[in-house]
């Protein structure tokens, strides 16, 4: 049966078999737009995932999309108004807001652009995964982080620090993480979120956790390590640019050096750079993956792509699906604990951590190494708030 969540944070009501149902899940429910936590694990097809996140505007039938528009403009108009008479609307479901008969022709009409896609998309490839990963941003999404504005007084002492501080007092305190706008699936946010992936780094110290504790997990040189990896090559251990100082550069350069230089032709196909070449198999991995129009990834990602751009996409594309992987592994174990996953920043894992979890830190930290690609090596971080992070080895 068709239905549609009349809301997302909780439990109010759904729309199924032409009414409204407010007391609880009816029987039979198998296809709606999107996932909600309260559905659980349920086997039910989300038509959002079947279309790449696409908007309902976008992937609305051209028959029904006045109708639909008329219905959204005037849902829009019902918020709008709520907003400007100041009513708390994260505390208030749309049954109290919206009139009931506008709001079932609203989800009659997103009924029907849901049955649409369903039958003319094909079901990704990697949709077992998507869905994970739209529970864990969904868990996400609904908490707050925890900002101590007061920690980022010291750091006023610019221009630009200030305005920067003053934007800060006006976004939202939660992540609303994009897993669909990007070709490669790496992750953005939402206009209105957070700004976790842009913050700059002097104000990441007012972000504190709500346990004991942040717990830090990111790969080291995750994109060389998945180059490696995709063409079969053994992983080095410890730090691959000190590796690269001494055993691809022959000593000649410093670490740093060497980072710009391996980057630098990792992602110019007009790079002769012999030395690189020799040590990393770009050629081999561009042959595995693409077939001159498109990539196809290791996880099944189909990006349209050109000589240019293909190798870039097959790393970024790649090594992004192996830590959201691990963090959804990671998010599993931790389900029924106190500790939780608070964010992911390119290349990292970002725990709020409960000291009553550290029988499971060890697991945690195999689990988050135990890649599809074989073992990466990871750096651990553990700090009181975002900003003061120091190294911890196990």
């Amino acid at each position: 049966m068709l239905f549609q969540l009349v809301d997302d944070k909780k439990f109010v009501g759904v729309y199924a078999d032409g009414a409204i149902h407010r007391a609880s899940l009816p029987e039979g429910l198998s296809k709606t737009w999107r996932h909600c936590s309260y559905l659980g694990d349920a086997d039910i097809a989300y038509a959002s995932l079947y279309c790449g996140g696409k908007s309902l505007g976008d992937v609305c039938p051209k028959e029904l999309l006045p109708r639909w528009e008329y219905a959204s403009e005037r849902v829009r108009a019902h918020f709008d108004a709520c907003r400007q008479a100041k009513v708390d609307l994260q505390s208030r479901a749309l049954l109290d807001l919206i009139p009931e008969k506008l709001l079932t022709e609203f989800f009659e009409i997103k009924n029907r652009i849901t049955e649409h896609v369903l039958a003319t998309y094909p079901k990704p490839a990697n949709y077992d995964f998507l869905l994970d990963l739209e529970k864990l941003l969904h868990d996400i999404r609904h908490r707050e982080i925890n900002l101590n504005l007061d920690a980022l007084k010291p750091h006023l002492t610019t221009v630009q620090a200030r305005a920067s501080y003053r934007r800060l007092q006006g976004v939202g305190r939660v992540i609303d993480y994009d897993a669909h706008r990007t070709k490669t699936g790496r992750l953005t946010t939402k206009r209105g979120s957070f700004p976790i992936l842009t913050l700059n780094k002097q104000f990441r110290c007012a972000i504190e956790p709500a346990n004991d504790y942040f717990l830090e997990l990111d790969f080291n040189a995750a994109e060389l390590r998945t180059l490696l990896a995709l063409s079969d090559k053994q992983q080095p251990d410890g730090d691959i640019h000190e590796w690269n100082t001494k055993n691809v550069y022959q000593g000649r350069l410093t670490r740093e050096e060497s980072k710009k230089r391996v980057f630098a032709w990792l992602y110019n196909p007009g790079s002769k750079d012999q030395l690189s070449s020799k040590a990393y198999s770009r050629d081999e991995v561009l042959k595995k993956y693409y077939n001159g129009s498109q990539v196809t990834t290791f996880f099944d990602r189909v990006i349209p792509a050109d000589d240019h751009h293909a190798l870039n996409y097959i790393v970024q594309s790649t090594t992004s699906d192996l830590l959201l992987r691990r963090a959804i592994k990671i998010d599993k174990m931790l389900k029924e604990r106190k500790s939780y996953i608070a964010f992911t920043l390119h290349d990292s894992l970002v725990i709020d951590f409960a000291e009553g979890d550290r029988e499971l830190l060890k697991q945690i930290v195999d689990t988050f190494k135990d890649t599809d690609l074989g073992s990466f090596v990871a750096n651990i971080s553990v700090g009181k708030n975002f900003g003061d992070l120091r190294r911890l080895k196990i």
